[in-house]
């Protein structure tokens, strides 16, 4: 039987249905804003594979081109791998129900979303977090849920709730908020300099805007729900994990207090490898498998981590809790790179490098949903196995560095006037070491290479990861807790939350917000973002020590652009028949020349002279003739009745006979040959368009000039 709930958030209702499309699956939903719909479906494994020992979840979103009414344009006309807006979408959808499982459960779960229908105005990557929700609501799967979600626009100072893609091109900010029934579970995107107070409110607001979704989810479980099935979760033999605890406890605090990334590591590895030969001495190899010693030595680790902070105030590199680590900024260091810059904050290292394009090296993409399908500010990020001392399977970007590359990138962005900016630019952040928020990194990097590159960035842009630490009472409420300002790897690994602010003097540009824990208050958020905007402004005062303002003058490896301004109907004269007249002038010249629609033209190039040949080959094609004005032409074509005369480039007239000379001239060809050039005076234009040019009234102009020069001296 089909159960259907709706809720209205703002002006928008959203309807969430069940039981009427994939009904094999565990759960499945679908979820409808306007008439933008997805269906989502959860399945769980009936146990864990053996020897699993951690969560294997797995969130995969996927656009049908279909649901749009379009067919692919690849060369196989059909979907292919997912595109980074799917890639970011199934991050969006996995981070806030990832903590809800249940500790200790290793079986397979795996939630899909596909895109049934597509109005081109709500986007899909709310409802697909929603759909997870209530598919995992009405499932048999263990899961603490329900939750809502929202995504928060400001439009003239007011919040909206999921707002168009025509309202969200008005907004100053893009906040994708998910939300429990008091807390906050995961935020992420980017806004135009937002002060911290009013981050605060639109937090306030997207909880509020949860409430209905959330109530919406209970009474569709109520009516639709699976009994939750019994599961067994994972757990180390009480005598095993007792021996194991007792053998590390002299040794752990002091490995961890150890300086150093890879020399704690090594120490801490060395008590795990003791543990392991000690304890399968005692109760043999078949009870001490992989899986045990890792869950008893993990439990172990993070217990001493966590005491450490709670009970002895102390970090396992020494800092204090709202200390940043030494930073160290170089630019210029790569010198056939048009910009370059390298950033380090302790442990962490990242070198970015800046490249400036044309128009035409913006990506471009199929947007399905609706929203821009172009874009000319780009950023990479790269992160090789190297940068952790490890080795591994090299390969293209995975989900990973997707998601923070595009983090970085949106940071970034709202600094840059990339609607006025005639370049393409792309950053590559290359992360050459790496404990503790690489993407933070990558964004003050980049703001540095794109200063070095002399791209006019209106602020700098720093980052800045905050960790805590928690402990809560029998009741699940939390009783202690500290901030940790610039978390390092171990402190995000064995803690509660990495929650990333980036943003200039002004305000906050991009942010995202990673939890275990299955939310978090807003007062705590509230003290997170101040202590993130006292680190921020430590870091940014650093950075402007470096390079305060973007250069004056580009790099020399750099092509420099010239904008011309044309009348739109000279376009087409501009690009000639199949391209003659523009394919000329670019083999001429050797630039590139992109013509927009409003008759704006691009002129790049590496060379002043071959800059300077473009210019005047457009200019003469698109110069509005001017009567009286002499020009100096080539003829074209020789006819009974006069020539043609070249006298703009693609601008040709008449010199009738009659205006060959200053007496009758019987035959043209006793005056001019083809390709001669020859000096014309332009007489009019007729109501056809069509130019009349005077040899005869050009030689007596130029003859009168030569006889005034004399008495003008």
């Amino acid at each position: 039987m089909a159960h259907r709930v709706t809720a209205q958030v703002g002006d928008k209702q959203i309807i969430i249905e069940t039981g009427k499309l994939a009904k094999q699956a565990d759960g499945s939903v679908t979820v409808q804003i306007g008439d933008t719909i997805v269906l989502v479906a959860a399945v769980a494994a009936t146990k864990a594979k053996a020897g699993q020992e951690f969560f294997p979840l797995t969130v995969d979103y996927r656009e049908r081109s279909a649901a749009a009414g379009k067919i692919p344009g690849n060369y196989f006309r059909r979907e292919g791998r997912p595109s980074e807006k799917e890639i970011l979408t199934c991050r969006l959808t996995d981070r806030p129900i990832r903590p809800l499982f249940p500790k200790n459960w290793f079986n397979e779960v795996q939630v899909q979303t596909m895109l049934l229908s597509a109005d081109g105005e709500n986007d899909a990557d709310i409802i697909s977090i929603l759909g997870a929700s209530a598919a995992l609501m009405v499932s048999d799967i263990p899961w603490a849920g329900p939750l809502g979600a929202v995504r928060v626009g400001r439009v003239n100072g007011k919040f909206v709730a999921n707002p168009t893609h025509a309202e969200q091109a008005l907004s100053d900010l893009d906040l994708v908020y998910v939300g429990n029934e008091h807390d906050v579970v995961m935020f992420e995107g980017c806004a135009k300099e937002i002060s911290e107070a009013d981050f605060n409110e639109a937090l306030r607001f997207g909880q509020d805007c949860c409430a209905p979704l959330i109530a919406a989810q209970n009474e569709l479980a109520s009516k639709a729900a699976k009994p939750k099935r019994a599961i067994k979760v994972a757990e180390v033999p009480d005598e095993i994990f007792a021996e194991a605890e007792s053998l590390a406890k002299d040794a752990m605090v002091p490995a961890l207090l150890t300086h150093g990334k890879l020399d704690r590591e090594g120490k801490v590895n060395a008590i795990k490898e003791n543990i392991k030969e000690k304890l399968t001495a005692k109760f043999g190899a078949e009870a001490v498998t992989a899986s045990v010693l890792d869950q008893a030595f993990y439990h172990i680790q993070k217990e001493a981590v966590r005491s450490l902070v709670l009970d002895s105030g102390k970090r396992l590199d020494g800092r204090a809790m709202d200390v940043v680590r030494p930073i160290i900024c170089e630019v210029g260091l790569i010198p056939r790179a048009h910009g370059s810059a390298l950033f380090s904050r302790g442990e962490t290292q990242a070198l970015v490098l800046t490249t400036l394009g044309t128009t035409d090296d913006a990506q471009r993409f199929d947007a399905y949903t609706g929203g821009p399908s172009s874009k000319k500010f780009l950023l990479h990020y790269n992160f090789p196995n190297f940068s952790v001392g490890e080795t591994g399977r090299i390969s293209g970007p995975g989900r990973r560095e997707i998601g923070h590359g595009a983090l970085a990138e949106r940071s970034l962005l709202q600094a840059l006037p990339m609607e006025t900016y005639p370049y393409a630019v792309r950053l590559t952040s290359e992360i050459l070491e790496s404990n503790g928020s690489s993407s933070m990194a990558s964004v003050c990097a980049g703001s540095l290479a794109l200063m070095d590159a002399g791209v006019p960035v209106s602020s700098a842009v720093a980052g800045i990861s905050v960790g805590i630490c928690t402990e809560h009472d029998a009741k699940g409420n939390l009783s202690r807790y500290k901030l940790l300002t610039d978390i390092i790897g171990w402190e995000d690994g064995f803690c509660d939350m990495d929650c990333k602010i980036a943003g200039t003097v002004k305000g906050i540009t991009g942010f995202q917000l990673d939890l275990k824990l299955k939310g978090i208050s807003h007062s705590v958020m509230a003290e997170t973002l101040t202590a993130a905007h006292k680190a921020r402004l430590q870091i940014l005062e650093t950075m402007n020590a470096c390079i305060a303002a973007p250069r004056a003058e580009m790099s020399q490896y750099a092509p420099r652009i010239k904008q011309l301004k044309i009348n739109p109907e000279k376009i087409g004269a501009v690009i000639g028949p199949g391209g003659k007249n523009i394919k000329r002038i670019v083999e001429e010249s050797g630039c590139e020349i992109n013509i927009e629609d409003d008759g704006t033209v691009n002129i790049y190039s590496l060379s002043a002279e071959g800059m300077q040949v473009a210019i005047d080959a457009i200019t003469g094609i698109t110069a509005e003739v001017e009567v009286g004005r002499i020009y100096k032409g080539k003829v074209v074509t020789i006819k009974e009745f006069g020539c043609f005369v070249e006298f703009l480039p693609g601008q040709d007239g008449l010199c009738h006979i009659s205006e060959l000379a200053n007496f009758r001239v019987k035959n043209t060809e006793d005056i001019v040959k083809m390709g001669d050039d020859i000096w014309v005076k332009c007489l009019g234009v007729d109501e056809r368009g069509k130019i009349r040019l005077s040899r005869k009234a050009a030689m007596a102009d130029r003859e009168a000039e030569v006889k005034q020069e004399p008495a003008q001296s």
